[in-house]
């Protein structure tokens, strides 16, 4: 029987994270650096992909920067086509890239998105990124997990696509009212639905997907915003930005290799109530 500790080891593979120079993308390459696995920093942000990248390289992590554009098939393929050319295998897909209205202080005031005048093209471009680029994402990096009989795959989904935006926690005192928008919990909701038919589908392959979902998590917010969404928790604040890490590897390893088509939740109990 092994140690536990070993089932979390991802010694001899390759880990693709989308999104890789974002705000739980960067914590989700450093921690799967971290147990060993090789990194292909992916974001449409080259620079800043490969910033992350060296970062992992200088504390003596194997890892590369690539710029990608999830929206795009050939931007895709090129994605997994890099690691498998640096690396030799693609193991992991961590689809973390998405449009995500964030409510923080670079972004104070924009967010008067209400459902009766949402443009379409906002709808849209939410659509191909949320939805299309996890599609494309999967397409890309399922062909070499196909070819090695083995591969995991997370889909980063949200409280919202479990349950409505309490858009009251968005309230403030002499402010024009402020919303999450409609695309925020209809693709999420999708990345759901997306994670159980890629299960179903890849039955017998050696092929695991599932899904994490995690709640608020702090970034400088504002005094009232972090009062009314800790509020709303169980455990009364919002996360730290290293609390999904430890969830994401349980998900990426084979400590959860009688997982598939599932859904964790990592949200302090919001949705609890």
């Amino acid at each position: 029987m092994t140690n536990i500790l070993d089932k979390f080891d991802l010694k001899g593979q390759t880990a693709v994270v989308t999104g890789g120079a974002g705000l739980l993308g960067k914590g989700f390459c450093r921690t799967l650096a971290e147990a060993g696995a090789k990194v292909v920093v992916a974001d449409l942000d080259q620079a800043k992909a490969a910033e992350v990248a060296d970062s992992l390289n200088q504390d003596g992590y194997e890892a590369i920067g690539v710029g990608v554009d999830v929206t795009d098939p050939e931007s895709t393929q090129a994605m997994a086509a890099s690691a498998v050319n640096q690396f030799g295998r693609l193991d992991i897909l961590v689809c973390s890239a998405a449009l995500d209205p964030k409510f923080d202080p670079e972004n104070v005031g924009k967010h008067g998105n209400t459902f009766e005048d949402y443009s379409l093209d906002s709808w849209k471009q939410a659509l191909d990124v949320n939805l299309t680029g996890i599609f494309l994402s999967a397409q890309a990096a399922v062909k070499p997990m196909l070819a090695q009989d083995h591969g995991v795959i997370i889909l980063i989904c949200s409280t919202y696509g479990l349950v409505g935006p309490d858009q009251r926690i968005y309230e403030k005192p002499g402010q024009p009212q402020q919303f999450k928008p409609v695309y925020y919990t209809v693709t999420k909701a999708g990345v759901l639905g997306l994670t159980k038919y890629l299960a179903t589908y890849y039955a017998g392959k050696n092929i695991r997907i599932n899904a994490l979902t995690p709640g608020g998590i702090y970034n400088h917010h504002d005094e009232i915003f972090e009062k009314n969404y800790s509020a709303r928790t169980v455990l009364g604040r919002m996360a730290k930005i290293d609390e999904m890490n430890g969830a994401l590897l349980f998900l990426a390893s084979d400590a959860s290799s009688y997982m598939t088509g599932s859904n964790l939740v990592v949200d302090g109990g919001w949705t609890a109530w």
